[in-house]
């Protein structure tokens, strides 16, 4: 989504230069745009990098929880705990997966 918007806006400040240099929009007016324009697309940009950015670290959250739930499970096997801890390392699951 983000990133058919930037796509969408860096088209936009193209049509836009092309007008300005063939004569369609006046070079004052439309370099003051491309320049609000380019500030525009400089924030949307950034939202999108912060976006990927909280993605991949629940990611790598998600892989530490996994492998660490996995150890707890071997290391637990056949022990008495075992049915009540699985049930526990699955609620910690549940809740870290619904977490932003």
């Amino acid at each position: 989504m983000l990133a058919d918007e930037i796509d969408e806006m860096q088209e936009d400040i193209r049509k836009l230069r092309d007008a300005v240099e063939i004569g369609e929009v006046k070079r004052d007016a439309g370099v003051a745009r491309i320049a609000q324009m380019q500030k525009e697309l400089r924030g949307t940009i950034i939202q999108m990098e912060e976006f990927t950015s909280s993605k991949d670290r629940k990611g790598l959250l998600m892989a530490g929880a996994d492998r660490a739930i996995r150890e707890i499970m071997f290391i637990f096997k056949d022990d008495p705990i075992e049915s009540p801890l699985h049930e526990a390392t699955m609620a910690v699951w549940a809740r870290m997966q619904l977490e932003e």
